[in-house]
């Protein structure tokens, strides 16, 4: 698969993980890298950016046997911008489609 296809929706991805549930770093990147062929540091920029933005707040937990885990979840303003960019993305995706199944293009 074309790697630009990939970078261009992982951020969508993980606000869209985080939108179901908080997540700690490497389950984040462990889970998107078994669904999505990517390495395993790709999601940690992106984690950074989306705290700095504000759509992301961190905390640590205490994990048994363990040190604690920090773990991300999505602000108000987070959730907000993932609808904003899940509406944004599928319309985008169904004229992607249509062009692509479009066998009739027209000829001006």
């Amino acid at each position: 698969m074309n790697p630009q296809y990939k970078k261009g929706v992982l951020e969508l991805c993980v606000l869209s993980l985080l939108h179901g549930r908080d997540f700690y770093g490497y389950k984040l990147s462990e889970y998107l890298a078994s669904h999505i062929q990517i390495s395993a540091g790709s999601v940690y920029p992106i984690l950074r950016k989306l705290k700095n933005e504000d759509l992301l707040t961190v905390y640590l937990q205490e994990e048994s046997g363990g040190p604690p885990r920090k773990y991300y979840s999505l602000t108000p303003k987070g959730r907000m911008q993932f609808e904003k960019d899940k509406e944004d993305y599928l319309a985008f995706a169904r004229i992607v489609e249509n062009l692509l199944e479009d066998d009739d293009h027209d000829q001006e």
